[in-house]
């Protein structure tokens, strides 16, 4: 399946807009991460524990979109948009949002 940002893809011609589609996670925090990116904060760098959580949430709502996509029987994701948000009370959670159009090809 073809996930992409833009609005078309070169050298196909959409046929059908199945509809918008998403993906979404919420991940949590643990204890042990938040206190090593303390750390990192405090001595400054950059806090690869948050880098890694940003990614695999980020990898979990692409892979969400394409199998509702896929479900859909979509061939491709266009405009597909990327979202971030924290959340919960002490702001220890994580959302990752991201949405585009369904779409199939002639």
């Amino acid at each position: 399946m073809i996930l992409t940002t833009t609005p078309s893809v070169d050298g196909k011609k959409i046929r059908e807009y199945k509809g918008v589609v998403f993906g979404e996670v919420i991940s949590g925090v643990d204890f042990v991460k938040d206190f090593t990116a303390g750390l990192t904060n405090f001595f400054g760098g950059r806090s690869n524990t948050y880098e890694q959580e940003l990614l695999d949430a980020r990898e979990q709502a692409m892979r969400e979109l394409e199998q509702r996509a896929s479900q859909m029987g979509a061939d491709a994701v266009v405009g597909i948009d990327v979202d971030y948000e924290v959340l919960g009370a002490n702001n220890g959670m994580l959302m990752v949002t991201v949405s585009g159009t369904a779409v199939s090809f002639e």
